[in-house]
């Protein structure tokens, strides 16, 4: 078995199994045994190559093995690469990379993936994925690459090379009118859900801010203290109540940006649909026992923990549909419907931008254009006057 040099590394080339085995000596591990990375083919000029291809790799510093696939660095970036990222953010992207990326791509070996490839793969994707979906899922494979190259795995990120195609047109945002509005609070009267569904409205808060409402940031006005006092101090028997959106559901906890972080009056409808949430919580924190985990949300389970998600778009559809308009509503619609009426009302865009917590009124223009009027009321006095008193019906 005749010793030979490929680059700085002294390597053999023998026959094994029918073709041929190359290893290059690259002295000893920490446990003593031999470090002799081997590369086999039909040939010895196939070997050779592949020999030359790995002594180029061990120059350039790259780690991974000959079949390191790319299912392997997807999962190590999922158990590396999302640190402090939200538990519903890796669960979204785990969905995607198991449903669409290592079905079609898992099992090849992440040297020999190609731009190619993952052109070809997108280009199946986007006959019926969204545009903006195919992005999410083509930036998990571009990021996960990355991370390989970061640990030296890999020269490079083919990901990279590669445009994201444009897919099918996502399902627009769209908004209830006034009556759907009316039916929908009506179906929700018999739900769980139905203070959230108010709140949701009837404001404008994100479902990410909704989900992680405490009650101490329920709020009541106190005329003789001139100041708000949380509703778990001085109750409901008060004629205005607001409440603080300072948290929400996302890393840290923080608000979206710092100007989402804002206090809102209560309209009447609001506020008595939380007095009646207050005493439901009530008896499912008796009914519950040692197993109420008091984490003082206003929206939760029946143990007291914060509502998941989907739960809550699959218990809000339940509620359109009793509404008699159908299934094809998410709750963050309500947000959008929320734009919707107070434009209808003739409130000003610079309000509603304030209203629903943007920074300024070029955001709530372009995400929210097909739901704003041309155009002067406050939020919780323009929802009362739609649906707190039956003389504005």
């Amino acid at each position: 078995m005749a010793k030979i040099l490929i680059g700085k590394y002294e390597a053999t080339i023998y026959p094994e199994g029918g073709g041929y085995t190359g290893a290059i000596s690259l002295g000893f591990h920490p446990d003593g045994k031999r470090n002799r990375p081997k590369r086999k083919g039909k040939t010895k000029a196939i070997v050779k190559d592949k020999l030359k291809k790995l002594a180029d790799e061990l120059e350039a510093g790259i780690t991974a093995s000959e079949n390191y696939t790319v299912e392997q660095a997807v999962n190590d970036w999922f158990a590396k690469g999302l640190k402090g990222r939200s538990e519903g953010t890796v669960t979204k992207l785990r969905i995607l990379a198991d449903k669409h990326v290592i079905p079609a791509l898992g099992k090849i070996k992440l040297k020999l993936l190609s731009a190619d490839h993952v052109d070809e793969w997108l280009d199946n994707l986007a006959a019926d994925r969204a545009t903006s979906t195919l992005r999410e899922i083509h930036s998990i494979l571009r990021r996960a690459i990355r991370q390989a190259q970061a640990r030296d795995k890999i020269l490079r990120n083919v990901a990279e090379l590669v445009t994201t195609p444009t897919g099918t047109d996502g399902r627009p945002s769209k908004a209830l009118n006034r009556e759907q509005a009316k039916a929908v609070l009506k179906a929700a009267e018999s739900s769980e859900l139905h203070a959230y569904v108010v709140i949701s409205l009837t404001t404008g808060i994100r479902t990410e801010e909704a989900r992680v409402l405490r009650w101490d940031h329920v709020v009541a006005w106190i005329p003789q203290l001139k100041s708000w006092r949380p509703v778990t101090e001085v109750g409901f028997k008060h004629k205005r109540f607001a409440i603080y959106v300072w948290r929400a559901d996302r890393v840290g906890g923080d608000t979206k940006t710092p100007k989402s972080r804002r206090t809102l009056e209560l309209p009447k409808l609001a506020a008595e649909a939380l007095q009646r949430q207050h005493v439901r919580q009530a008896a499912q924190k008796l009914k519950a026992g040692t197993a109420w985990q008091d984490l003082d949300l206003v929206f939760c389970t029946s143990a007291g923990t914060q509502l998941d998600a989907a739960n809550v778009r699959r218990s809000f559809r339940r509620i359109t549909k009793r509404a008699n308009i159908g299934t094809d509503w998410n709750p963050r619609e309500l947000r959008h419907s929320f734009v919707s009426i107070m434009s209808d009302q003739g409130v000003p865009i610079e309000t509603i931008a304030d209203l629903v917590g943007h920074a300024g009124t070029s955001v709530t223009e372009a995400v929210y254009r097909q739901q704003l009027r041309p155009v002067i009321t406050k939020g919780a006095r323009t929802m009362n006057a739609v649906f707190g008193d039956s003389r504005h019906g």
